[in-house]
């Protein structure tokens, strides 16, 4: 008989800490600090922090001690493999850091051998990781969880547009996507729209094995967020979006500069009265020159990263906070549209209206939605939405609904799903 002492879960994630500026090792982090209250010990399997292009110990103190974690042999191709500014082609399929695999296979060979888990879990959005789970699936036919959060490859219905656009890459997250398909007893996803284009891809996949378990908020990191200065300024109502935007289809804020420049136009005393904080864009270089065009710099801030706490202490005191997401990532919903949810300021999302983005915030009843990419439609909702807050009438979530996305609401549809594939063989044993 299996003792809930003895469940242990082999969790494959490249993001994880000591990484640094991704959202996307929230999740694993997460799954580790409340697994265990539910019966599961995580392993985790991460590559070594080389492969990182930028590393700090801010979030180590936030994996607890009780869990083992192996780091594997990984290089990231772009530094490590690179001549003249260019690298081997077939080392960056399908994905920089292929490589993890050389190490990955065997470490996780040994820690199954040391430690008898019971499931393994690997996560996107390094697609080698689900390599690294189908290999040691196959190796110690152990049931294997395909965590996709988003999906691999897409079509813009749009434009007939297919993302990634290189065609080599995608043909082999296909092909990736193809092996856990054939492979794992279950995959999992962020959204049901995610779940649905897996579903019609792999139309012979059962259903029943296709899961969606949305991301969240971190309490504790709420609990322990520092206040960030740039977060509010005395008679400015602030804007805060913290996080990349990329030039190009998707999270693209150049529409908004000239919505907002249209605004003041017409508005002369939001000027001087509001004040817009980007932070951690990633691409200041590319929007400097836009926001000087639009004489637009002593209202919008292109600010620098910050440390995790940071910029959650400088959402919990903006006056509002800004979300960039284009129709492409409609299937979506971002990682910190949660930690928003949270931070109970008022939203204004330029979305599509037919995303997941839009739809959750519809949900809830919160959030004001504009276009990401039409300047008139967003300064019609911009002029409003900035006399709701100033009239005290923006929409916010009670602490009530916002704790619904805490991470430990979600590690509970973990362990459940995880319990489902020891039932079995608890009762043959």
């Amino acid at each position: 008989m299996i003792r809930p002492s003895d469940r242990s879960v082999l969790l494959l994630a490249f993001h994880f800490p000591p990484l640094k500026g991704s959202s996307g090792l929230e999740r694993a982090i997460g799954f580790c600090q409340h697994l265990p209250r539910l019966g599961w010990r995580p392993l985790v399997l991460t590559a070594d922090p080389r492969a990182y292009e930028a590393v700090s110990d801010e979030r180590v103190g936030d994996i607890p001690q009780s869990v083992a974690v192996q780091r594997a042999f990984a290089l990231d191709a772009a530094r490590h493999l690179s001549f003249l500014g260019r690298y081997p082609r077939f080392a960056a399929l399908p994905d920089r850091w292929i490589s993890w695999l050389i190490g990955a296979v065997p470490a996780g060979w040994r820690m199954v051998r040391r430690h008898r888990p019971l499931v393994i879990w690997s996560t996107y959005p390094i697609a080698t990781a689900h390599l690294v789970g189908y290999l040691l699936s196959r190796l110690t036919r152990l049931p294997w969880i395909a965590d996709f959060r988003d999906p691999m490859v897409e079509r813009d219905e749009r434009t007939g547009t297919s993302y990634p656009t290189d065609a080599r890459l995608r043909a082999s997250r296909l092909w990736v996507e193809s092996l856990v398909a054939s492979r794992a007893a279950g995959v999992v996803f962020c959204t049901d729209a995610a779940a649905a284009i897996f579903a019609r891809r792999y139309s012979a996949y059962p259903t029943e094995r296709i899961h969606v378990i949305a991301n969240g908020y971190s309490e504790a990191a709420f609990a322990t967020a520092r206040g960030e200065d740039g977060g509010a300024a005395p008679g400015r109502l602030t804007l805060v979006h913290s996080g990349i935007l990329y030039p190009g289809h998707d999270r693209d804020p150049r529409a908004f500069f000239r919505a907002l420049r249209a605004l003041i136009d017409a508005q002369p005393w939001w000027q001087k009265r509001l004040r817009v904080v980007l932070r951690a864009t990633g691409f200041d270089a590319e929007y400097r020159p836009d926001l000087a065009r639009l004489r637009l710099e002593d209202c919008v801030e292109l600010a620098p990263p910050v440390p995790y706490r940071d910029a959650l202490g400088e959402m919990l005191t903006a006056d509002a906070l800004l979300v960039f997401q284009g129709h492409a990532s409609n299937p979506a919903i971002p990682a910190k549209v949660y930690e928003y949810l949270r931070a109970r300021r008022p939203i204004f999302a330029l979305v599509d209206a037919l995303g997941s983005t839009a739809a959750l915030l519809r949900t809830e009843g919160v959030g004001t939605l504009a276009p990401i990419d039409d300047p008139e439609a967003i300064g019609a909702a911009l002029a409003g939405f900035l006399l709701e807050i100033e009239s005290g009438h923006a929409k916010v979530l009670t602490q009530e609904r916002a704790t619904r996305f805490e991470r430990g609401h979600r590690a509970v549809e973990l362990a459940q799903l995880l319990d489902s594939f020891v039932a079995p063989r608890a009762h043959a044993s």
